[in-house]
């Protein structure tokens, strides 16, 4: 989790367009089999576009869908990215995409370059809404982390920013320093009109998904070898995460210093104990795999779970296993506040290398269940992304 700045009132940036630029057809390059050439999507979408499936198109700089635009992209396409902080797709406030995938042809967004790609390699996608954020008054709005200029966050929690299903996100979380990169998927204020599901993310820096406030109900959703946290909630976020599954692999090390399966925060940093809403969601049918025995910087996966600075959770039917080193299943402790009265955790523990089950100091509101019945999420609902659980 990185920072993010926020505020009651701000404008927001008017950016110049830029020309829709073609290429020559498309080749592939002999050495790896990936496609060199292509038409490189606009700058900025200010109107509705369809992208041809039969094009090959790449993002080869920031791609920022505008209020009122929808970007289409129909379902077996692959966008590839050029390499570099820059490269990613912001759907803006009042903006929309509607990446509709299959389980047959689902829709993949890569690196240019895969025989050279590994995390950290692109940005990856953020969607900005208007839902609710945690903020000192209603209606608070927050500036997105790698670009201040666009704001997410208002009052609208039925808001919808479009469709994502049967997505892959390889590759992403290109970083400008230690404090401002992207996560795989950034939801930053997204509403729960927005359909979000059956959801690949894999190689990638920073987190694998983050919520920033916003209500949006995610489901199916596969994470491997993210850098930092698998599922990462902060600055109010209110919705539900269900049928979710990370994993970290034998031969995977982080450059994190305290990677987890689940980090939550009820408001952002933990600078903002006042401010309302603070995030209370549920997290339904989860597991948490680490086989990677040097898994940060200090050789463990630090938590499991780790809920924190007046977060409320209520975690059903999650299983932690692997043979990774994990410091907790269960820790609901912080320097910046633990988690809120009636937080719930209910969890089994299968994971071989544990240095204790809970943090001795967890808060005396919330129940923590650790018991032997607890299935996690369900396995083939993944098939489609061809990984092999």
């Amino acid at each position: 989790m990185k920072k993010l700045f926020f505020t009651a009132m701000a404008f927001v940036a008017i950016v110049s367009g830029m020309t829709f630029t073609s290429c020559s057809d498309d080749e592939n390059d002999p050495n790896n089999g990936n496609p060199t050439e292509g038409e490189n999507l606009p700058g900025v979408i200010s109107e509705d576009l369809t992208l041809d499936a039969s094009k090959q198109y790449f993002i080869s700089g920031s791609v920022q869908v505008q209020d009122g635009a929808t970007l289409t992209i129909p379902a077996g396409m692959t966008i590839r990215a050029r390499k570099g902080f820059a490269s990613y797709i912001l759907v803006e406030r009042g903006g929309k995409i509607e990446a509709r995938g299959t389980a047959e042809a689902p829709i993949t967004f890569t690196a240019d370059d895969e025989s050279k790609a590994s995390a950290g390699y692109w940005g990856g996608l953020i969607i900005n809404g208007k839902a609710v954020i945690s903020g000192p008054s209603a209606g608070t709005e927050g500036s997105t982390e790698i670009n201040n200029n666009y704001l997410y966050g208002g009052t609208d929690n039925a808001d919808n920013s479009g469709t994502l299903t049967y997505v892959k996100l390889l590759y992403t979380g290109a970083r400008s320093s230690a404090d401002i990169e992207h996560n795989g998927l950034t939801l930053n204020g997204v509403g729960n009109g927005t359909t979000i599901n059956n959801i690949y993310i894999a190689e990638g820096a920073d987190d694998a998904i983050e919520f920033f406030g916003g209500s949006v109900n995610v489901s199916n959703l596969l994470a491997v070898n993210c850098d930092d946290d698998m599922f990462d909630f902060t600055q109010g976020y209110c919705g539900t995460l269900s049928n979710c599954y990370g994993r970290w692999e034998s031969s995977f090390t982080s450059t994190e210093e305290d990677p987890r399966g689940v980090e939550a925060d009820g408001n952002l940093d933990g600078n903002g104990q006042s401010h309302t809403p603070q995030s209370n969601f549920t997290i339904k049918d989860m597991t948490i795999e680490t086989l990677a025995t040097a898994t940060g910087p200090e050789g463990t996966m630090v938590d499991a779970i780790k809920i924190r600075r007046g977060a409320k959770a209520t975690i059903e039917n999650a299983l932690v296993k692997g043979s990774g080193v994990i410091s907790e299943i269960v820790d609901l402790t912080d320097g910046k506040g633990s988690a809120a009265d009636g937080t719930s955790v209910e969890v089994t523990n299968e994971a071989s290398n544990v240095t204790a089950d809970t943090n001795s100091s967890n808060p005396a509101g919330s129940t923590v269940t650790i018991e032997a019945d607890h299935t996690g999420c369900p396995t083939n609902i993944f098939g489609w992304t061809g990984y092999q659980l």
